[in-house]
């Protein structure tokens, strides 16, 4: 780490760069740290240092890449206090929340560790015998969010590196200091050239989906952007998944008890702000209890603390940046110009930071801006219905499917609707619960492929069958 902060890591050593841009807290809206801009010609040297080690990284016995993370396990479990006050003060996020992403990216990665690869044989052709093994990629590219930094970082290392492929990993510039520093941490422990971490602006990604060398990117963010991601990728047919937005509906039927779903079905909505690719971002409630859910959100809404996440008893940090902050304080503008009823149980925050209360708007139309369009921040349309078939086809019409949630008494009931929600993961009676076991995809424009369980490992191979004779 220099003066300005942590540098890039290529071929297990530190990288500087001729220029850095500041990284802003966004509680103060004042730089923390310079960050590393990556040029073209570092990013090459970064991929090369990848390609180098691939050979010998995937000859690797599988135990040893198991131990390997195993060891990134220990490595973050043994800084959780460092790492938490970095996050917090790039990410916004309340320490709490932060140690909790930290803790879950070392679980995370402990769990993938004890995966295995399948190896499935066939014996109906006479005489021989095909024996089908998943074997790596090559060099992968992973390109990381701002609202989860570590935690989907981990997504990426754990599943790419014990498949046997290598990695460049892009953290957002948004959010680049505790990857860059997690990046330091890593190079006595992986050898070179295994994990690269470089850093920079908005032409890094770009460089990133276009190079030749790289024939794998795992890309998390905007559905907007993973098409660009997509067309520039497509040069030399690059394996790509894309984990991209949602506009996850949730669904309250009319047998829910209120009082127990209330304060599960507002963190579904607001946990870290609104920042969550799979939040409840528009919520369906039937016309029987409508006004009873309404007035304990509010309820909910009103005890919980918003400010700086460094602060006692904070339960919501601010929007991550300016641009997101901006677009979310337009579409509540947007949605309060068209008449739409604004409830804003607890109006005070800090006066300065991107923060914004936690804002639920009344029963907007259908077609407005505020349902149609993730806002990804701390407002939720609530939207009344008659007829729980209305619900879910009002649900369903939406370009999206990534998550979904159904909150009932009846578990069987709710089921029975979570089967017709077109959406990749769908919730009973809780939201945002994801697990290293479980296969996580996309429906629609929500993304291509899948993460997490075996289908999220195979990601990061590509099949090879052997034709063996027999005696």
């Amino acid at each position: 780490m220099t003066a300005n902060g942590p540098t890039m890591t290529n071929d297990g050593e530190s990288r500087d760069s001729v220029s850095r841009f500041p990284v802003i807290n966004p509680a103060t809206e004042q730089a923390i740290r310079q960050a590393p801009d990556c040029e073209r010609e570092q990013l090459d040297e970064a991929v090369a240092a990848a390609r180098r080690a691939f050979p010998s990284w995937r000859a690797r016995p599988f135990a040893e890449r198991q131990e390997a993370l195993r060891a990134i396990a220990r490595i973050l479990a043994g800084n959780i206090e460092s790492l938490q006050h970095l996050l917090t003060s790039e990410q916004g996020k309340p320490l709490a929340a932060a140690r909790s992403e930290i803790e879950a990216a070392a679980w995370w990665i402990a769990t993938v560790a004890e995966n295995e690869l399948p190896v499935s044989e066939s014996l109906d052709m006479p005489g021989q015998r095909a024996v089908t093994r998943h074997v790596p990629i090559g060099v992968v590219g992973g390109i990381v969010p701002w609202n989860f930094p570590v935690l989907l970082a981990i997504w990426k290392i754990g599943p790419a590196l014990l498949t046997g492929n290598t990695l460049v990993l892009k953290p957002s510039p948004s959010t680049p200091l505790t990857t860059l520093r997690i990046g330091e941490l890593l190079r006595g422990v992986l050898p070179p050239g295994v994990l690269n971490v470089v850093c920079g602006g908005d032409r890094l990604g770009p460089w990133m989906s276009e190079h030749p060398d790289i024939d794998k990117i795992s890309f998390t963010g905007s559905t907007e952007t993973g098409r660009r991601v997509m067309r520039s990728a497509a040069a030399n047919l690059k394996r790509l998944t894309l984990e991209l937005g949602g506009n996850d509906a949730a669904i309250v039927l009319p047998d829910a008890d209120v009082a127990a779903i209330a304060e599960p079905l507002f963190w579904a909505a607001f946990t870290n702000s609104g920042q969550v690719c799979v939040a409840a971002k528009r919520v369906y409630i039937h016309a029987d209890i409508y006004d009873d859910v309404l007035a304990a959100l509010a309820e909910v809404a009103r005890r919980v603390r918003v400010g700086a996440g460094t602060g006692p008893d904070i339960g919501l940090g601010p929007v991550q940046n300016r641009a997101q902050f901006q677009r979310v304080k337009a579409l509540i503008a947007q949605s309060a110009e068209a008449g739409h009823r604004h409830i804003v149980p607890a109006p005070a925050v800090p006066d300065v930071g991107y923060f914004v209360p936690v804002t639920l708007v009344d029963n907007p139309p259908e077609d407005s801006a505020i349902v149609q369009e993730d806002a990804f921040g701390p407002v939720l349309p609530l939207l009344r219905y008659e007829d729980v078939g209305e619900a879910i086809a009002r649900a369903n019409a939406s370009p999206y499917g990534l998550g979904g949630s159904v909150w009932s008494s009846n578990v069987a009931g709710a089921a029975e609707v979570a089967a017709r929600l077109e959406t990749g993961t769908v919730w009973i009676n809780s939201a945002q619960g994801l697990t290293p076991f479980a296969a996580f995809a996309g429906h629609k424009q929500s993304g291509i492929g899948a993460e997490n369980g075996l289908e999220g490992l195979l990601e990061f191979t590509v099949p090879q069958t052997v034709y063996e004779p027999l005696g």
